[in-house]
């Protein structure tokens, strides 16, 4: 019987590996545990500027999600030790930077939903919305931010 692989073993078969948590961009915290929940801030990304639909397609809005979900996934972690701690993702809520016709945001948001379940299997399931913006600070690409539950 093969032993179930952690998060953490999940992202280094994935080449990934998380750096330490970015800093602020105003006056917040990255995070606020409440009980069992954990609501994070939204988390850009550094390597992906402008507008989907416009200097950005689709698949780089891809990576894009993937790269946010990576530095939230750096925020647990900070958090909590081992992200084998997470019980469940409960909901990721995206913002992505588009043009006006753009409407494939589903499409680019699943970047961040696939990593979810690639590292967290079924845990990993989550509720999501993903909506257009006119902007995001510092011209980021995507932000996301997410609600997760964790054990005690």
């Amino acid at each position: 019987m093969s032993k179930l692989k952690t998060p953490e073993e999940n992202l280094q078969a994935l080449g990934i590996e998380l750096s330490d948590v970015r800093p602020a961009a105003g006056n917040y915290i990255s995070h606020v545990k409440t009980g069992n929940l954990i609501f994070m801030s939204g988390q850009g990304v550094d390597n992906y500027h402008g507008k989907l639909g416009r200097e950005l397609t689709t698949d780089e809005g891809y990576l894009a999600a993937r790269q946010s979900m990576i530095n939230l996934f750096s925020v647990l972690k900070a958090e909590l030790g081992e992200l084998s701690r997470v019980k469940k993702v409960i909901k990721i809520l995206g913002f992505v930077n588009s043009t006006e016709d753009f409407t494939e945001q589903p499409k680019v948001l699943n970047g961040a939903s696939d990593l979810l379940v690639e590292t967290f299997g079924d845990a990993g399931k989550h509720g999501r919305s993903a909506v257009g913006m006119a902007q995001l600070p510092n011209n980021t690409a995507v932000e996301i931010e997410m609600i997760v539950e964790v054990d005690e």
